[in-house]
């Protein structure tokens, strides 16, 4: 039998003491614990208002299972406000980000009795964009990724209105508007039935053909479609002076004696009409032409030689002058006359008007373009200078100015500068450095409408101060070499290959090719001597030596509309083959048929056996042209505003005290003048009466329709 050992027994009841602890049952006595997997939960990009849910795993890091409290704040939550995490093992918080407009930075605190931890929480909300389609039969959604509109085009069927309104009840297809035609037949003989794209039905009356008896008339009546009637009484059918009147009576033209007082000529801005009286066609005296307003220039204008003293735009009338005391400006006018504001050049120097439209009043410096505002304190709102691109130590100086400046429809400018050596340059060409060109060069500009550069490069065979820019209804760039009147289209480079120009010849060096450049109607009219016409490539050439006597053309002004080119010649009787001495000089007037080059008339410009100048020529609409002249005689220049029309000098108006003209605009019914009277420079209004009214068709001016040399259509 064994001893029992009183301490062995001891032992094992210590150890059987210590392996029980009655507050934690089931587990033996083992402690729980726990920890988050994640330090940072990031939700991304979220729309506004919408939600996004990510989970935090939790470890159970003890032999025993612990309740862990999950708390956040706005804008995030739990789904749960606790969880179980069984010792050893894993569970989940769900945590939800309902996005606001902006990103934020939370926190997930997770606690066990005395033990915390944090998980950073942050998120994106994105508010997004109002989506609108850019076009018709598309849908625009917006794309949280990359954060744009995207459209998609419309279900196939959606109800839509055709960009034509000569197409009606429009459906979707494949993401383009399609409608049926529109109908525009109303069944009337008397009508012509057509549709226009952007103004749908129209109707225009039918023309009856003109009967031979000049005392009928044609007429269309819905029952019948066209016949005849009799013309109203008293409706000319034949000549008519102030001894016998073809009258119409009864259908039936009669010989008649004229009417004491009948008119047998019309009104012009300074005679009254003409009246038959005794048998002869009887005009008041003609007066002088009076001035709407006579408003003080402010200074002396300024202009480049044959370029605008004045432009005139949506009813103002600006113009650049120059005096001691206040130094050079901008000075702006209403059409009635009242100044509007003078602008202040920023270093006092002169400025040479260019052209206006509605982004402002172009103008140059000696090496820049500069644009000022229209309205009040016309404020200057950008410069640029000419010498885009050009390496300064070239030692070149470019130069730019009338002719050779144009606006585009979208308000771009278009610059054809030309460039010349300044002095030495103070450049050795020694090979050493690249000192540029030693011939002169040509570059053209297109600058947006707040003066940036778009685009930049050189043309070649363009230099010189005749050289000239022109843009045709289409917005084609035109541009002519000085004094060979071959002419040149210039687009743009492909925008793989940089940011210069290619110039396709469209016209030939021809011989005498003069410096001017008028397009409309899609001619070309170059140096006063040649028609271009480029639907079949057609030359027709102006013979100015063969009259009676030797003409000169002048390169400008050249005026061009509805195929008939207009141009002005010096002539000289009596010179023969010596120089033309200045008092032997006269001016003529010649109309041309611009397919063929052949005179339809011609006329001598100036009132006077006189020499003198022509300051500005305008298209009058109805086919005529108008001029502002003046003669030189003993006792100072006498200045006259002029209508010409189918070979004859229809009115003349002289105009008071004689006064200096520097240039003129002819806009309306006005013919605005900058002029010197008694030592006082002057802008003066002249109304020329309704139907006189300035053309704004084709190239009714020396350089376009406001200094814009573009063709209008």
């Amino acid at each position: 039998m064994l001893r029992t050992r009183p301490w062995l027994l001891f032992l094992v009841a210590l150890v059987i003491a210590g392996a029980c602890r009655c507050d934690e049952p089931g587990v033996g006595g083992a402690r729980g614990d726990f920890r988050p997997r994640e330090t940072e939960v990031v939700f991304g990009r979220v729309l506004e208002g919408e939600q996004a849910r990510r989970t935090v795993t939790l470890l159970g890091t003890g032999r025993a299972g612990i309740t862990v409290a999950a708390t956040t704040d706005s804008p995030f939550s739990v789904t749960e406000g606790s969880v179980f995490v069984p010792g050893g093992g894993t569970a989940t918080v769900e945590v939800v980000f309902t996005a606001g407009s902006e990103p934020v930075e939370g926190t997930l605190v997770l606690t066990a009795g005395s033990r915390t931890e944090n998980v950073v929480l942050r998120g994106e909300g994105v508010r997004p964009l109002a989506c609108i389609p850019t076009v018709q039969c598309h849908e625009s959604h917006f794309e949280l990724e990359p954060g744009v509109c995207v459209d998609t085009p419309a279900p196939d069927g959606t109800a839509c209105i055709p960009s034509s309104r000569c197409e009606e009840k429009g459906r979707c297809q494949a993401g383009t508007c399609v409608g049926s035609p529109r109908l525009c037949d109303d069944d009337d003989p008397c009508t012509v039935d057509a549709c226009s794209p952007t103004d749908g039905c129209v109707t225009a009356d039918v023309v009856c053909p003109q009967p031979a008896n000049p005392c009928k008339v044609g007429v269309c009546r819905r029952t019948s479609g066209c016949g005849e009637e009799n013309a109203a009484d008293f409706s000319f059918c034949g000549s008519v002076d102030c001894r016998t009147a073809n009258l119409c009576l009864a259908g039936t033209c009669r010989a008649l004696p004229t009417p004491e007082g009948t008119m047998c000529s019309p009104a012009t801005p300074c005679q009254g009409e003409g009246k038959c009286t005794s048998g002869e066609c009887v005009r008041p005296d003609a007066g002088e032409l009076r001035p709407a307003f006579s408003q003080r220039l402010g200074g002396v204008p300024v202009a480049e030689p044959g370029g605008p003293v004045l432009l005139v735009h949506e009813g103002g009338l600006y113009t650049s002058v120059c005096d001691e005391d206040a130094g050079c400006r901008l000075v702006a006018f209403t059409e009635n006359g009242l100044v509007r504001f003078q602008a202040p050049y920023s270093d006092g120097g002169p400025r040479t008007l260019l052209t206006v439209s509605d982004g402002g009043v172009l103008v140059r410096d000696p090496e820049a373009l500069e644009s000022y505002a229209l309205t009040s304190p016309g404020e200057q709102l950008w410069q640029t200078s000419l010498s885009g691109g050009v390496p300064s130590h070239w030692g070149v100086e470019p130069t730019t100015g009338v002719g050779r400046v144009a606006l585009t429809a979208d308000g771009e400018v278009v610059a054809l500068v030309s460039w010349r050596a300044a002095g030495d340059g103070g450049v050795e060409r020694d090979g050493g450095v690249d000192a540029g060109p030693a011939e002169p060069f040509a570059t053209l500009m297109v600058l947006g409408k707040d003066g940036g550069l778009r685009r930049a490069g050189p043309v070649d065979g363009f230099t010189g101060a005749g050289a000239r820019v022109a843009i045709d209804e289409q917005g084609t760039v035109l541009l002519s070499a000085e004094g060979t009147g071959s002419v040149s289209r210039v687009d743009p480079e492909p925008e793989d290959a940089g940011t210069g120009f290619i110039t396709t010849p469209v016209v030939g060096a021809q011989d005498d090719g003069g410096t001017s450049l008028a397009v409309a109607g899609g001619r070309l009219f170059t140096g006063a001597r040649h028609f271009f016409n480029r639907e079949d490539a057609g030359v027709a050439w102006v013979d100015w030596d063969g009259g009676t006597e030797p003409l000169t053309p002048l390169d400008e002004p050249a005026l061009l509309l509805d195929g008939v080119g207009y141009a002005f010649a010096r002539s000289c009787p009596d010179a023969g083959s010596a120089p033309c001495p200045r008092e032997l000089e006269r001016l003529v007037l010649r109309a041309m048929n611009a397919q063929t080059g052949q005179t339809a008339w011609q006329v001598p410009v100036l009132p006077l056996d006189a020499p003198g100048t022509l300051y500005e020529a305008s298209l009058v609409r109805g086919g005529a042209v108008g001029t502002l002249t003046d003669v030189e005689l003993d006792g100072g220049p006498l200045a006259h505003v002029q209508l010409f029309a189918a070979g004859e000098r229809v009115a003349i108006c002289p105009l008071r005290d004689r006064p200096h003209i520097a240039g003129a605009a002819h806009v309306g019914r006005f013919l605005y003048v900058v002029l010197e009277r008694e030592g006082t420079w002057r802008l003066e209004a002249f109304d020329l009466g309704p139907f006189n009214t300035a053309e704004t068709r084709g190239w009714p001016e020396r350089h376009g329709v406001s200094g814009t040399r573009r063709a209008v259509p």
